[in-house]
């Protein structure tokens, strides 16, 4: 069972990788998807909590898009769990989750998730739509300067790993690209039913978004 002490500790440490991002994947996004993943867990009794909780702490320490060098914050990742005592076994269970969860990575790999890494995916993809997720997009497509819309230019299709990290032409763009896709590639009954109202929530501020951009309201 994770201590108080471990738990601090690799908190203190995802802190220090994040708390200066601003691009919707500080620590308000880390502590949402640690508590969604705690609720589907509380209702998966097969799932190890500690692997759970740890993954969802740690998924964005070295993700590509915030850091320079992923390999250099991946073994900081490492050492910070060697640090708080978390077993070898559970490193490598929470690493494979990680390195295997994203959108982008599943664009490009058909890959199988243990357990544990289809609770903490859906926590992440649940915090990516509904209101928070339309806040997070827009805020992170001003910080890469991506327009926020272009009714000329329709949403790219058929996208893999490579294409999916280009510049987006629109931050609108991004709900037909990924957002609004998101809610059928949940693992589990829980997320899925989380997920209904979100999907709505989109769905109606986009329709809201492009009427008010047309002047009609």
């Amino acid at each position: 069972m994770l201590s108080t002490q471990q738990w601090a500790q690799l908190k203190q440490f995802t802190q220090q990788v994040l708390d200066s991002d601003h691009t919707g994947h500080g620590m308000d996004h880390i502590d949402r998807v640690v508590a969604i993943a705690e609720q589907l867990a509380q209702q998966t009794p097969a799932a190890k909590r500690d692997i759970v909780v740890v993954a969802a702490l740690l998924h964005d320490t070295y993700d590509q898009k915030l850091v320079n060098d992923v390999a250099a914050a991946k073994a900081n990742t490492g050492q910070a769990m060697q640090t708080a005592a978390i077993t070898q076994d559970d490193q490598q269970a929470i690493f494979a989750i990680i390195d295997q969860m994203s959108y982008r990575y599943q664009l490009d790999h058909s890959t199988s998730l243990s357990l544990e890494g289809q609770l903490v995916q859906d926590a992440d993809r649940l915090d990516a739509i509904g209101a928070i997720g339309i806040a997070r997009t827009f805020y992170y497509g001003g910080a890469h300067d991506t327009p926020m819309y272009q009714p000329d230019v329709a949403p790219r299709s058929e996208l893999d790993g490579q294409t999916y990290r280009q510049q987006e032409s629109s931050v609108v763009n991004h709900f037909y690209e990924k957002l609004l896709l998101l809610q059928d590639l949940l693992n589990t009954d829980a997320a899925k039913k989380i997920a209904q109202h979100r999907q709505q929530v989109m769905l109606d501020f986009l329709d809201e978004f492009k009427a008010e951009w047309r002047g009609e309201r």
